[in-house]
């Protein structure tokens, strides 16, 4: 990381003196004696509002309750969990601002190597032992780039990408101390908005430079990748690993496009060596968990779910799936004793929970079925099933696991309740058509079923049924008659719920709402169809782009265009 511009250094202290008496300030260390050395630093520094957290539970609990303007974290936390995963959990669940300083401070000289290249990084990290004047120099740099990027950081954090872009531009403009900085912002927005080939442009840009970052030549790879240029995109990826073996994002990289090409063993390989390095990261030990089940190497695929659960207890990223995960691999191992203990554990950890009470009676179910013991299979596949109508019955029934209820399917399929079977199975792939990891598993439990061609044969009917549905809304849209393309569109969305769908859908909505006016009925459904298709992926270019769209004619009408607010300050229109 850049060391601080001595010509700003004096304006910059001057003006921290007094911001920081203002700010809240989260300390996070195992050891109270370390918060409370912290906290005579920071007092001497003018800080008078300081939290401290001694694990990373209390962390989340903290950032629920209170908005930090700094997190200073020790890189050791508890439970074997370090800064780095602490601040991907703080990111991934939303819980801080973009604008929030996040500093890792530890005693591993080595520590930078492996987080200036992180792709979600520290603002800065801090080596001990450190004088309070050099706490307050690296607080003073990373605070002043908050600021100096505030108004792009405060539009990524809404979504509002289109808005991130002008403020990336007009910074670019007025010749930015942060140039590299600022091309990286509108690179990564760039490929989040599927605008690749302007993404290549910046990262070339970068990467013409004497010594290119990294992080160009990732987006650069990103960005051939979603050109579909898979080779020249695992070329790049894989090369970078080779220059920068820590670099542990390019890893991940390649394995989802050798995964895309069909190279499966090679894409368990790669991600086993990320894992290797960097064995405490969860998200990365699931995907290996994921790809052994499919390359049928049940060992490996234990032991990364076991990983998984393990890391996970008392994390706010723990999930249900987690213990499903596991148990089933354990099943398809034949280690169905150690199975059933990870069920209990998940009636254990789950009580209470409806959807923890279904997963475990799915897992009975599959359980007794590998035992030969056919009453208590379908004794706990009945409850199941009822407990799933339930839940489909309930407000959210999104919440519900769609791997679970294709674990529900096959054990449906294993008691020989075939039409029930393939009720869900129909119903799971037709939403989720996009998930290429749902379909792959929905294959694959029809094959252990000795009913591969029938399954194959469910999928290739429902594919034709999305396609023919698919070209009906297109035409509709294209005869000109919007009124009934609005229609057809809004009544495919809601019998067929899949991301292609749920945004093709918005964008008619909002498309008809720009040409005649606000309606409140009609926004309310359009934003709850992109709110659908942002839960199954959020991130993907279709979903952002009628995202944009919602923002941009709610801007014309003057709606607050906030998460979930598309009624908000609005008075209904007649149109």
């Amino acid at each position: 990381m850049a060391q601080p511009d001595s010509s700003l250094t004096a304006d910059l202290l001057f003006s921290l003196s007094k911001d920081l008496a203002r700010m809240r300030v989260l300390l996070v260390d195992r050891h109270i004696g370390a918060r409370n050395s912290m906290r005579i630093i920071l007092s001497t520094l003018g800080v008078k509002s300081i939290h401290g957290a001694g694990t990373a539970a209390e962390v989340v609990r903290q950032v629920k309750a209170n908005d930090f303007d700094i997190i200073l974290t020790d890189y050791h936390l508890d439970d074997g969990r370090d800064g780095q995963q602490l601040l991907e959990e703080l990111r991934q669940q939303h819980l801080i601002a973009s604008s929030t300083v996040f500093i890792v401070i530890t005693a591993e000289r080595g520590y930078h190597n492996v987080v200036s290249l992180a792709e979600l990084a520290p603002d800065d990290y801090l080596i001990k032992p450190f004088t309070a004047d050099q706490l307050q120099g690296r607080l003073a740099r990373a605070i002043h780039k908050k600021r100096h990027f505030a108004r792009v950081l405060e539009a990524l954090d809404r979504g509002a990408y289109a808005s991130a872009l002008n403020h990336c531009d007009t910074l670019l403009a007025q010749n930015t101390p942060f140039v590299f900085d600022c091309l990286r912002f509108k690179g990564e927005t760039l490929n989040t908005l599927g605008r690749y080939d302007d993404a290549k442009q910046i990262y070339q840009r970068v990467l013409d430079t004497p010594t290119p970052p990294a992080w160009a030549r990732m987006g650069m790879a990103i960005a051939l990748r979603g050109e579909e240029q898979l080779e020249q995109a695992e070329l790049l990826a894989t090369d970078l690993i080779e220059d920068f073996p820590e670099f542990l994002a390019a890893y991940d990289f390649v394995a989802s496009v050798r995964e895309e090409m069909g190279r499966l063993p090679e894409a368990q390989s790669v991600l086993q060596q990320a894992a290797g390095i960097s064995p405490n990261n969860t998200i990365r030990q699931r995907l290996v968990g994921d790809i052994a089940v499919r390359n049928q190497d049940l060992d490996t695929a234990e032991d990364a779910y076991g990983r998984v659960l393990d890391r996970r207890q008392g994390s706010s990223l723990r999930s249900i799936d987690d213990y499903t995960n596991l148990s089933r691999a354990m099943i398809d191992n034949e280690h169905v004793s150690e199975a059933k203990k990870v069920v209990e554990d998940l009636r254990r950890d789950w009580r209470g929970s409806k959807h923890g009470e279904m997963a475990a009676l799915v897992m009975d179910s599959l359980c007794a079925h590998s035992e030969g013991a056919a009453d208590r299979a379908k004794e706990a596949l009945d409850k199941a099933l009822t407990l799933h109508g339930e839940l489909q019955g309930d407000d959210n029934p999104a919440q519900l696991s769609q791997k679970i209820v294709v674990d529900l399917a096959h054990a449906c399929l294993a008691n020989n309740e075939t039409g029930k079977a393939q009720e869900i199975f129909s119903k799971v792939a037709t939403e989720n058509y996009e998930d290429r990891h749902l379909i792959a598993r929905i294959e694959d439990v029809f094959a252990k079923a000795g009913m591969a061609e029938a399954g194959q044969s469910l999928l290739d009917k429902i594919s034709r049924e999305i396609v023919d549905l698919n070209n009906r809304g297109v035409l509709a849209a294209r005869s000109g008659d919007l009124d009934t393309s609005v229609k057809m569109l809004i009544e495919t969305a809601q019998r067929v719920p899949n991301l292609q769908f749920l945004v093709n859908a918005s964008k008619a909505i909002f498309t008809l709402i720009e040409q005649r006016g606000w309606v409140n009925d009609y926004a309310d459904l359009g934003l709850r169809f992109i709110e659908q298709a942002q839960a199954k992926e959020p991130r993907h270019p279709k979903v952002i782009s009628a995202r944009e769209l919602y923002q941009r004619v709610a801007r014309k009408y003057g709606i607050d265009s906030a998460p979930g607010s598309a009624r908000s300050g609005a008075e209904k229109t007649e149109g």
